[in-house]
């Protein structure tokens, strides 16, 4: 897993060997199960993930009922806005499939950033692509139906759609499992 780590850095940075003992030597890849959760509500944490492997979940439990925000699957990065502002976490992450990650800490990271200068310039340029994808993506789900969402997840995300439970994909879609399948059922139609 290492190696699919270092293709990823090496979009942004070239590494040099010593960078790539150091990043081995912090020992920060997790293998973790389906249905682990990594960060409760109420919970502090100083802990950022990767997925090198897998899917895990973001969600909020509103009246007795999970909210799913976001699915982050190989190659996501995921720091909680718990870890930045040092409050405690207002929702849930948990594993959707066996996943193995890399799981970090601001420690670790102020640490690997004084050594090695070249590592802040990959995460600012990082928190930049993410930035504005977050933006994009919460713009598209404000302006769009729940068909629209449905049709953005199969053209942009069609993995999740065997991925995911039904009725978390629902949720992620701001729908009822039962409008998730009626949907799916009207989009069959209008292709026959």
């Amino acid at each position: 897993m290492k190696n699919t780590l270092f293709d990823f850095i090496s979009k942004y940075i070239a590494l040099t060997e010593e960078e790539e003992s150091a990043i081995v030597s912090l020992d920060i890849f997790r293998a973790v199960t389906k249905g682990t959760v990594l960060l409760k509500e109420g919970q502090k944490s100083k802990e950022s993930f990767f997925v090198l492997k897998g899917c895990i979940r973001t969600y909020y439990i509103i009246d007795g009922e999970e909210k799913t925000t976001a699915f982050y699957t190989e190659m996501d990065a995921l720091t909680p806005p718990c870890v930045i502002n040092r409050r405690s976490s207002e929702y849930f992450i948990s594993c959707v499939e066996d996943s193995i990650l890399t799981v970090s800490n601001s420690d670790m990271e102020m640490e690997v950033n004084s050594k090695f200068p070249k590592f802040e310039i990959m995460c600012r340029k990082l928190s930049e692509e993410l930035l504005a994808k977050k933006q994009i993506d919460f713009d598209e789900f404000k302006t769009s139906s729940p068909e629209q969402r449905y049709l953005n997840l199969l053209q942009n995300r069609p993995d999740l759609i065997q991925r995911v439970p039904q009725h978390q994909l629902a949720s992620y879609l701001g729908i009822k499992p039962q409008s998730l399948s009626r949907l799916r059922a009207r989009i069959l139609e209008k292709k026959s």
